[in-house]
């Protein structure tokens, strides 16, 4: 009875090792068809490999840049600073004006009103408001 037990163990291990080789043969051959599909989408997303050559070429990650490169990025941050400044003076310039002609008109207002108030309250008898000052 123990013989028959080892026979029957046996068998199953053959039969389980043979279902595992089939399955890995059949996958390493999915890998070769999905790697071939992998390289083909790289090859349309990135671009020719001379062409990367030559990118990297001119220059590395770690060397410095160009003095002319320096130079143009500097003078675009100038001149976007000055424009800046341009556009907030421009801003201000504009509402002190605005602030102004705001006083201007409420001054204007109050003199109309305060010569209506005198001419209103003169009674003829006494020279107006403006001859009629204490001077100390």
């Amino acid at each position: 009875m123990a013989w028959r037990q080892l026979f029957l163990i046996c068998l199953a291990a053959i039969a389980l090792l043979s279902t595992l080789r089939e399955g890995a043969a059949v996958s390493a051959g999915m890998r070769q068809v999905a790697g071939q599909e992998a390289q083909e989408d790289v090859e349309e997303i990135f671009m020719q490999e001379s062409d990367a050559l030559n990118f990297l070429k001119k220059r590395s990650k770690r060397s410095p840049r160009p003095q002319d490169e320096v130079n143009v990025e500097n003078r675009q941050k100038l001149r976007a600073d000055e424009l800046q400044r341009e556009y907030h003076e421009e801003q201000r310039n504009e509402f002190e004006n605005f602030v102004e002609e705001q006083n201007d008109e409420q001054e204007e207002r109050s003199r109309e009103a305060i010569e209506q108030w005198r001419q209103w309250h003169y009674d003829g008898l006494y020279p107006s408001y403006l001859y009629n000052r204490h001077h100390i």
